[in-house]
């Protein structure tokens, strides 16, 4: 019922920034948990940052201070603005979101898009 499309990825050298955007279409619910994740080549998929329909947010210890989570649903879209950027960020990023009501709970996941920390 709904799709997500990840975008902004790309190349940056180190110290750079970079905005990733996750589009949902579909019927979104007014609660609602979304996050990105990443996975690094041959390693395993961490979590990244997290916000609730409510505002609340999450951040793994990595990346705090350097990335921001913010949603805009008037578009419903999901964005993860990061900065100073280091070769350890390089890794696939992905949205995902669960949603529903109380009886019933959706799963959805985006395809993912790359990001590349290099000089």
């Amino acid at each position: 019922q709904v799709q997500l499309v990840e975008s902004g990825g790309g190349l940056v050298q180190p110290g750079g920034s970079l905005r990733l955007s996750c589009a949902a279409s579909g019927t979104i619910f007014s609660r609602y948990v979304m996050t990105w994740y990443r996975q690094p080549p041959g390693k395993q998929r961490e979590l990244v940052a997290t916000i609730t329909g409510g505002g609340s947010t999450y951040y793994t210890d990595s990346v705090k201070g350097r990335f921001a989570i913010s949603t805009d649903n008037a578009k419903n879209t999901v964005y993860l603005q990061m900065n100073s950027l280091k070769p350890e960020d390089t890794a696939v990023y992905s949205c995902n979101l669960k949603t529903g009501t109380s009886w019933a709970q959706y799963d959805y996941w985006g395809q993912g898009t790359q990001v590349t920390v290099s000089s």
